[in-house]
């Protein structure tokens, strides 16, 4: 039998030693283990599946339950007599056959428990998720660890309530390998007398970072993650377990006429020792030199250990430094990700390789924000694809080494040619060239959804979080291939994440609400969806959960007015699409009819996002239908 489960591993220390010394003392002490184990995680819904030798192993519905289980284990047992004793945490997948217990999640829990100290409890991240608003109980993060025979290094939460043992991360250290030549390149302060040049710090910054991922051997945390601590003054030493790297980079900029002064410092993060820092005063036309020398300095001071030795280089065939400067506002706007600053960031691309003809690197950001204004409906989606692909195929005429040309012809051949093979073979390249472009894992999801294979789906997304754990784009999509494979409390969980970053971004209430929704209380989503609606700020946009909620409520004349205005949108703004908002609203009501005319209109528009929307478990109805094949066979899948 196959479940998901809260799973606790707990341990004896120092037993073996003990029976060598004192036989009686260590049978009792075990016996007194026994007992409190099994009295208390009875209390807490939880059972025994297995005792082994000085410890065992427990599972609850409930990763609530399990924590406080073992929050109440741990006082009982610092009473005389005294018993030390380690707990691990985790949730995951398992199966149950006659008392054994078998997954991935089994091994994760021991694993914890093994880095566990004694008096202690020790969490992993997904356990923290569901614990995290929980008013009687209290965390403290340790940090990223590598785990023997576990591929990604796992973020690991002591609790931290009185009585219970929480140790300093330098105390687990040592059971553990560090990470090694893990870095993370902090934004550069804008020191400018103008604000305005804030574009050309952190330009800077992004520059760098891409040179440093060239570095064989050399991990780098991505910009996302990284740019989250811009404008604090957090501890060098808190960013580090955050970002799991054992490196900082930062510095600042100040440009001023054609003269920039660049102060760089290489940070070793578990002292805060500085291993090396620098001051460039030069002329603007040096950018290129500067970046180049400051990513080799790093390379040669980490060369030690890196497996390979070569030194990183600035690939660029830039020589006009107005062409440059055009190229960093059109990044700066471009990361904003709104519609009006992507068009914005269309437009200082497009300046930049007026200046610079054979500029590799503006084709394929022109090419990627094409592509992204059309599958998110903003531009008709001929229109928005095939300038994408015009563009991405001259970055790869003029450069095939940049990650970034291939990325903007995947999201070409996947969210409008619909060439599958082609669109994956090209995200494979990405992530080969540059393997912290995590774009490139968000868009790997995407086909696997599309192809049906959920779980590869939600692997892909849980890889690119390790290696971009804040970036809410990431966040985001890891919460959608949840609601895929109708883990609906995951996805909740991911959107909870959003909303501590921002209360009011649009995209996290929207996807709380939908894991919601699906999960069976549609009436608690309405009261989400609008909030939605009411923070588009906009009588015609963010309708299409408002719809599919008063349908699934029984409130058809609201539906209906839902559609109405939806209609009315397309009317008003012949670039947008908003035919797979209408096979939504439709496919509420229970029209399959209109369901299927408004899905085959998403074809037709090549709405690129719809081999992926299918795959919600609501269009599971549409699915059994005999039509549905035909929508396939269009579609190539």
């Amino acid at each position: 039998m196959r479940q998901l489960a809260a799973i606790l591993f707990a341990d004896m220390t120092g037993y073996t030693a003990l029976m060598q010394e004192n036989e009686q003392l260590a049978r009792s002490k075990r016996q007194r283990l026994k007992e409190v184990l099994e009295s208390t995680i009875a209390r807490f819904h939880g059972k025994i599946l297995q005792y082994y030798g000085d410890g065992s192993l427990s599972i609850f519905n409930s990763a609530i339950d399990s924590v406080h289980a073992a929050i109440d284990i741990q006082r009982q047992l610092q009473q005389e007599p005294r018993v030390e004793l380690r707990i691990g945490i985790h949730t995951g997948d398992v199966t149950i056959e006659e008392e054994s217990i078998y997954g991935d999640g089994v091994n994760l829990a021991s694993r914890i428990e093994s880095l566990a100290v004694p008096g202690g409890v020790f969490v992993s991240e997904k356990v923290y998720d569901e614990i995290r608003n929980q008013e009687h109980i209290q965390t403290r993060e340790l940090g990223y660890f590598e785990l023997k025979n576990i591929k990604q290094p796992v973020r690991v939460f002591a609790i931290a309530n009185n009585g219970i043992v929480v140790p300093g991360r330098n105390e687990v250290r040592g059971k553990t390998a560090a990470p090694v030549n893990r870095l993370a390149v902090l934004p550069f302060v804008n020191m400018s007398a103008d604000p305005d040049n804030e574009y050309f710090s952190d330009g800077i910054t992004e520059e760098l970072l891409n040179a440093l991922t060239r570095v064989n051997g050399l991990q780098v945390t991505s910009r996302t993650s990284a740019f989250a601590f811009k404008g604090k003054h957090d501890d060098i030493r808190d960013i580090a377990i955050q970002l799991n790297v054992d490196k900082i980079l930062e510095g600042s900029v100040r440009k001023a006429g054609n003269r920039v002064r660049i102060t760089a410092q290489l940070i070793n993060a578990a002292d805060g020792f500085h291993i090396w820092s620098e001051t460039y005063d030069r002329k603007l036309d040096d950018i290129f030199e500067v970046q180049d020398e400051i990513s080799s300095i790093i390379a040669n001071k980490l060369k030690e250990d890196l497996t390979a030795r070569e030194k990183p280089t600035i690939k660029s065939s830039i020589k006009n430094i107005t062409a440059y400067t055009h190229y960093l506002k059109g990044l700066h706007f471009k990361n904003k990700i709104t519609p009006a600053d992507n068009r914005k960031a269309i437009e200082c691309f497009k300046q930049a390789i007026a200046l610079e003809p054979d500029y590799a690197q503006a084709y394929a950001m022109v090419a990627q924000t094409y592509c992204a204004l059309g599958s998110m409906g903003q531009m008709i989606p001929h229109t928005a694809f095939e300038i994408g692909h015009q563009y991405a195929d001259k970055a790869l005429e003029l450069d095939d080494t940049i990650a970034e040309g291939h990325i903007a012809k995947a999201m070409a051949n996947l969210y409008y040619e619909w060439k599958w093979q082609e669109a994956y073979d090209a995200l494979q390249k990405a992530i080969e060239l540059n393997p912290s472009r995590v774009e490139a894992y968000d868009l790997l999801g995407f086909y696997y959804i599309a192809k049906a294979e959920k779980s590869k789906a939600v692997k892909v997304l849980e890889q690119a979080e390790q290696i971009d754990p804040l970036s809410p784009t990431i966040i985001r999509s890891l919460g959608t291939m949840y609601i895929f494979e109708e883990r609906f409390d995951d996805a909740i969980r991911q959107a909870e994440k959003l909303l501590e970053m921002n209360p009011e971004m649009r995209s996290a209430i929207e996807l709380k609400a939908w894991a919601i929704g699906m999960k069976g209380d549609w009436q608690s989503a309405l009261v989400l969806f609008e909030e939605v609606h009411r923070l588009t700020n906009h009588p015609l946009k963010g309708l299409m959960g408002l719809g599919v909620c008063y349908a699934r409520c029984g409130m058809m004349d609201k539906a209906m007015d839902c559609v109405h205005k939806l209609e009315q949108r397309q009317q008003e703004e012949p670039d947008s699409v908003v035919d797979g908002d209408l096979a939504a609203v439709w496919l509420g009501i229970g029209d399959l009819d209109k369901t299927f005319h408004y899905l085959n209109e998403c074809i037709d528009k090549r709405m690129g996002p719809v081999a992926c929307f299918i795959e919600y478990p609501p269009y599971k109805v549409v699915k059994a239908d005999p039509r549905f094949e035909g929508l396939k066979q269009r579609m190539g899948i």
